[in-house]
């Protein structure tokens, strides 16, 4: 039996229908060749822009780009390199180390010496570690090289200070939907085809995108593959081609964050719907539901207080019920305490009140509270007056004796002020009576 012959890889291609010099990815392909070419950042590249305005004055200083993925910061790196006639030097953070700068920065140093000088660009700049970011300082300081840094991550946070403030921060902002519909329109002419979609799954796909430019080409490239000729899909076939891409959340990073932040805001702005989104998004995108529940008794006794005395009840059953039933039943629970601290009467009262009674605590120093309320188990403390002249509550009228409590140096101090709403409409009512009580019998 004769040996088997090598097959011809041309042949393979053929066969699957396939060319061998396959076109390059459509988000290459539509790669900006200038910066009037990227799409949705308009508040740095639009007339009055802050690149722009560089440009113009010839004033490149450092810079560190901070956005979402796909919202165009290494192109937009690479074309001011080519803008202000640059040498675009790139490098990971990820992939680099101590070696890999030194190397970099070497090369500036000598390209410097010819006259030309370096834009290096740092991807994932925040994976450097501080020691490592400390090391850009010198170059960046006698001009050896124009950093320009790109994070997914707040700089505030991940940046050393002595970078930061060598380096102007430009926020790049995730895709809008015209934005994601002007790169489809761009794709359209590039392919020489429409999109085999209706108008919904459209609108759909472009949802799918999450922001992302370069997700939005490789979903579009997705759906051109998978139709057939003549074929259009609609929105429950194009979630089913593509098997929905997954909503982005890093649940240590600014995503966590801003969507804890804006449930929040929404229980405290009395608005259940939107409370209830971002409820839905946090847990799609897989957060702890115990997590949420920590949050949603914070969100009780921060901004509901005792305006309504049971929503700290409420939203604890809330966690028991997480406890007692898991996912995916006990959410529903956590669903209901939102819903109920979204639609109930809010009053931060004593939140206020605590952080002034704190203040007041840590200025005031080690003050003997007034010697009638304190304890007398000796001799010698009721001969100092200890416990002299205290009125038991329960023996005066209306169980209310009207004694000041502060002690003698600071005085009488009114932390709490209850609102006129829910439940402390109430509590004010007492707190207004006692105080009536305690000017009448001589109090302060």
């Amino acid at each position: 039996m004769s040996p088997k012959q090598p097959r011809d890889a041309t042949n393979l291609f053929a066969a699957a229908g396939m060319e061998q010099d396959a076109p390059h990815p459509l988000p290459d392909r539509l790669r900006p060749r200038t910066l009037a070419d990227v799409v949705g950042q308009d508040h740095i590249l639009g007339p009055d822009g802050a690149l722009t305005r560089m440009l113009e004055t010839r004033t490149l200083g450092s810079l560190v780009f901070w956005g979402p993925p796909g919202t165009g910061k290494t192109t937009v790196a690479r074309l001011l390199a080519d803008a202000t006639e640059l040498h675009f030097e790139q490098i990971s953070a990820v992939f680099s180390g101590v070696a890999d700068l030194k190397k970099a920065f070497d090369a500036a140093r000598a390209r410097r010496e010819t006259g030309k000088g370096t834009l290096l660009f740092v991807d994932e700049v925040h994976r450097f570690n501080r020691a490592q970011q400390d090391s850009f300082l010198p170059v960046m300081e006698d001009g050896t090289v124009v950093l320009v840094g790109a994070t997914t991550e707040n700089p505030s946070f991940e940046l050393n200070a002595a970078l930061l403030s060598r380096a102007r921060v430009l926020v790049f902002h995730s895709l809008d939907t015209a934005a994601i519909e002007r790169l489809f329109v761009n794709a359209e002419k590039i392919e020489g085809k429409n999109l085999p979609l209706d108008a919904e799954a459209r609108a759909v796909l472009v949802r799918m995108a999450d922001g992302d430019g370069r997700a939005s080409l490789t979903l579009a490239e997705e759906v051109w593959r998978a139709a057939r000729k003549g074929e259009v899909f609609n929105a429950e076939q194009l979630q089913a081609i593509l098997q929905r891409r997954a909503p982005i959340y890093d649940k240590s990073a600014d995503g966590h964050y801003n969507l804890i932040s804006a449930l929040h805001k929404s229980v405290r702005g009395s608005d259940p719907d939107a409370a209830l989104y971002y409820l839905a998004r946090m847990l799609d995108a897989g957060e702890d539901p115990l997590f949420l529940a920590r949050r949603v008794v914070r969100m009780a006794v921060e901004d509901i207080g005792l305006a309504d005395p049971q929503a700290l009840a409420v939203c604890n059953a809330a966690k028991d019920a997480y406890d007692f039933l898991g996912s995916p039943e006990g959410e529903l629970a956590i669903a209901q305490a939102v819903v109920y601290l979204a639609t109930a009467p809010k009053s931060n009262a004593v939140y206020t009140a605590f952080g002034a009674a704190m203040q007041t605590a840590k200025q005031g120093g080690s003050l003997l509270p007034p010697k009638h309320i304190l304890n007398s188990p000796t001799k010698l403390m009721k001969s100092e007056g200890y416990g002299s002249g205290y009125q038991y509550d329960h023996d005066a009228p209306d169980a209310f004796s009207g004694q000041d409590y502060f002690p003698e140096a600071l005085g009488r101090q009114t932390f709490y002020d209850p609102p006129d709403r829910g439940f402390e409409r109430e509590i004010r009512k007492r707190l207004d009576y006692w105080n009536r009580l305690r000017k009448e019998r001589g109090g302060s």
